[in-house]
């Protein structure tokens, strides 16, 4: 039985897209590992298909966090047998690089990011400077990988000669995954709330926008956003829920009335995304408001699902929204077509992909 060693710099409990990649690994025969940090909050893990590991750190954030996890991985990696070391974004590749190297065994890149034009990297040119480097020298060497889209394989392509798979974020479809027909409008959000995500824009325009504000995650711009629902004063109808397990962050999207998926357009990392959060809203019949970025609008051109705005202001986010809540046969037929979407675009078919290619350059 080949084993894969796969390798991210999160807690593993709330990675639903590893989790997804890894299960179907496991499923199709393969001996799965994934390998991740160990955070002084961290919940016990669950029991999955695949073997886990979280690696303990001294440092939480910041370059010395980084510089640490990369050592204590490259060791871990290095005593590790295992057929293909696959590293989940650049943040980890470097380990995956020499490991693979020194075993004389494959190596992957699973690249959901642009890492260097995330806004946290585009807008420090030190950092950026830094990563630029990592990416230059690591990226070519891992001829075999995989991307979210066709944005991201054009660019990777563009940028290192390298020809990458597309295998998308989409949700495992679920027939019994329908909208909870009784739910209290208000607005949903999840994911990471970092740099980028539009906090400074959404949380204004909810002083125009009479209902409820529900984000589930955390992140980098945490404090800023709740100080931003004080400032506009709105935090009697904003609830920051922090991290939800998956289960319970399922339940959270069931009761959604209208998902955001927002991103500044500060790198081509927002611009060309294509998040999980899209994903799961329309698979629980959920109608978003979305930026009008090439691969949403791809797919909301073959499937009605989202109003699309241009831009990332308050007032376009407030109209958007508002046109939502106040109408309801638009709503309704945007989320009729949801339920359509999903049958297009879902894990199921997405994971043939992703198997079919470990097959045919793993064995």
């Amino acid at each position: 039985m080949k084993k894969i060693i796969c390798t991210v710099t999160n807690d593993l409990v709330y990675d639903q897209r590893m989790i997804r990649i890894c299960t179907s690994l496991s499923n199709a025969g393969y001996q799965v590992q994934l390998v991740g940090r160990k955070k002084k909050n961290s919940p016990p893990l669950k029991e999955q298909a695949f073997e886990q590991k979280r690696l303990n750190c001294f440092t939480q954030k910041g370059k010395w966090f980084y510089i640490e996890y990369n050592i204590r991985l490259f060791f871990y990696l290095i005593f590790s047998k295992a057929d293909v070391y696959c590293a989940i974004d650049l943040d980890s590749i470097l380990p995956n690089l020499w490991a693979s190297k020194l075993r004389g065994k494959k190596r992957m890149y699973d690249a959901h990011e642009l890492f260097c034009e995330m806004e946290e990297i585009i807008r420090r040119p030190r950092i950026y400077k830094l990563w630029k480097r990592i990416e230059r020298y690591a990226v070519p060497k891992f001829k075999l990988g995989y991307t979210i889209g066709d944005c991201y394989k054009k660019e990777f392509q563009d940028m290192y000669s390298v020809e990458y798979e597309i295998v998308r974020n989409a949700c495992v479809y679920n027939e019994e995954n329908n909208p909870n027909k009784n739910k209290e409008k208000h607005v949903y959000y999840q994911g990471a709330v970092n740099e980028g995500r539009c906090f400074e824009t959404l949380l204004p325009a909810m002083q125009s926008v009479y209902y409820p504000l529900i984000v589930c995650g955390e992140g980098n711009f945490m404090e800023q956003a709740k100080a931003l629902a004080q400032t506009n004063g709105i935090s009697d109808r904003v609830d920051f829920k922090g991290y939800q397990e998956p289960l319970k962050l399922k339940a959270f999207t069931k009761d959604a009335y209208i998902g955001l998926t927002l991103f500044q357009e500060t790198g081509k990392s927002n611009l060309y995304s294509l998040a999980n959060r899209f994903f799961d809203y329309f698979h629980f019949g959920v109608p978003q408001v979305a930026m009008n970025y090439p691969e949403y609008a791809k797919i909301n051109s073959e499937y009605e699902i989202a109003v699309l705005i241009n831009e990332n202001s308050s007032e376009a986010i407030a109209e958007a929204l508002n046109k939502l809540l106040s109408d309801d046969a638009y709503y309704n037929r945007l989320a009729a077509n949801c339920l359509k979407a999903r049958e297009a675009y879902n894990w199921q078919h997405e994971e043939k992909k992703l198997v079919a290619y470990y097959k045919k350059h793993v064995g």
